[in-house]
């Protein structure tokens, strides 16, 4: 899919956050500035989350509660493992407490030094590449 616009992604966001239930996982793939947040932002408003959605490059984690009970989910959890240097930070900061629970759907920017903590999980990935001036989105 092309996205030409940052509305349109955060549409597109807004579309997958549609088919989301507690547990599961969506991995964001693409360089930075591809518009991992921005998709992110598009989950959380149709989840009805309110709060202005920013990248946690420097928190690592970030947790939304959700209030609104049309969807059985209570958390929307935005992780960013840019800056870490292996697994094993994601466990200092109780990042496995959230990933794959039942009430709680996550989002992870830059998956790929995530190991384990995957295994058994309902993972969605999207891979945002840059491309002219828009992007190309996949989904698998």
């Amino acid at each position: 899919m092309r996205i030409s616009s940052e509305q349109q992604m955060i549409g597109f966001g807004k579309k997958i956050a549609a088919e989301l239930k507690g547990g599961d996982v969506v991995l964001l793939y693409g360089e930075l500035g591809a518009g991992k947040t921005t998709l992110t932002k598009g989950i959380a408003a149709r989840l009805g989350i309110k709060k202005n959605i920013v990248s946690p490059t420097f928190t690592l984690m970030q947790v939304y509660k959700i209030s609104n009970i049309k969807y059985q989910i209570s958390n929307l959890v935005h992780i960013d493992t840019y800056r870490l240097k292996d697994e094993k930070q994601l466990y200092e900061i109780g990042a496995e407490d959230y990933i794959g629970d039942s009430e709680t759907v996550c989002v992870i920017e830059w998956p790929e030094k995530l190991g384990g903590l995957l295994e058994g999980k309902r993972v969605k990935k999207v891979f945002i590449e840059v491309e002219g001036g828009g992007r190309k989105v996949e989904i698998n």
